[in-house]
């Protein structure tokens, strides 16, 4: 069953509020892209074609021009509560410790934000346990400018999964990171990922992570953006750094290249 469908979307920013767009900036140009239900998928492309905006879509940040997105067999017209979100930058608030930063969107998003005080041990133990699964189970009274940048998007995936998202949606969250704290956050995610199954939609510069991660790649053209090819990850689970080297791992690697570089369905 597809969770997530996006239907013939084009998607204009700027330009005239009306039906005539053609000033603005054709950002996504008959995009079509489905993914199952607690499927991980990765989106790659060159800088600039959409792949962000993909996850704005989805998420209902933004609205499509023309076409239709939707989650779950309903059209998205608003911005969803089933969904949990990180980005490059951890974007933890600097006046709350590690746990209070965790337990946020608990304080937003309904039903969670109704419930009585009398639910706050049982939620702080929600938190404790996730960030004991993220290797930080020591550093939920500490505050964020005490954690090293890693450690930052550790706390961020927790919060992101606090209310337990149907869809996880990660934009660059390893961008920023050094390559071995990198690769050690894959597996982190990998590992929470198969301990609280839930659809994942990546989007990623780095075709490594993508084919380490990911159930399914696809591959976005440059702007005005569309899906111009995919490729179905055979490697079973759990996977490790080593099969990064293994020749059949590097040709999807150097696959999803190629289609990047051309910039054309083949």
């Amino acid at each position: 069953m597809n969770l997530i469908e996006i239907d013939g979307v084009d998607l204009h920013y700027g330009g005239q509020s009306g039906a005539d767009q053609s000033t603005g900036t054709l950002a996504l140009s008959n995009a079509n892209l489905s993914v199952k239900q607690d499927e991980f998928v990765a989106i790659v492309g060159p800088s600039g074609c959409g792949k962000s905006t993909l996850l704005k879509l989805i998420s209902g940040l933004v609205k499509a021009t023309r076409g239709s997105v939707r989650v779950d067999g309903q059209d998205v017209k608003k911005p969803l509560k089933t969904v949990g979100m990180a980005f490059q930058n951890s974007t933890l608030l600097p006046w709350r410790n590690v746990r209070d930063n965790v337990l946020l969107p608990l304080e937003i998003v309904e039903p969670y934000r109704s419930q009585p005080k009398s639910e706050l041990l049982h939620k702080r133990q929600r938190a404790d346990e996730l960030l004991q699964t993220v290797g930080l189970a020591d550093f939920g009274d500490r505050m964020p400018w005490q954690l090293s940048g890693g450690m930052q998007q550790r706390a961020q995936l927790c919060r992101a999964l606090i209310h337990e998202p149907s869809i996880l949606l990660l934009d660059e969250p390893f961008g920023a990171l050094d390559a071995f704290t990198r690769e050690e956050l894959w597996g982190v995610l990998q590992s929470l990922w198969i301990l609280r199954k839930c659809t994942v939609v990546l989007v990623t510069h780095e075709l490594r992570e993508a084919v380490f991660l990911s159930d399914t790649i696809y591959v976005v053209s440059p702007r005005p953006g569309r899906v111009i090819a995919s490729s179905s990850i055979p490697f079973s689970r759990p996977r490790t750094l080593d099969m990064t080297f293994q020749t059949d791992f590097v040709d999807l690697v150097h696959k999803c290249r190629h289609h990047i570089s051309i910039g054309n369905v083949t």
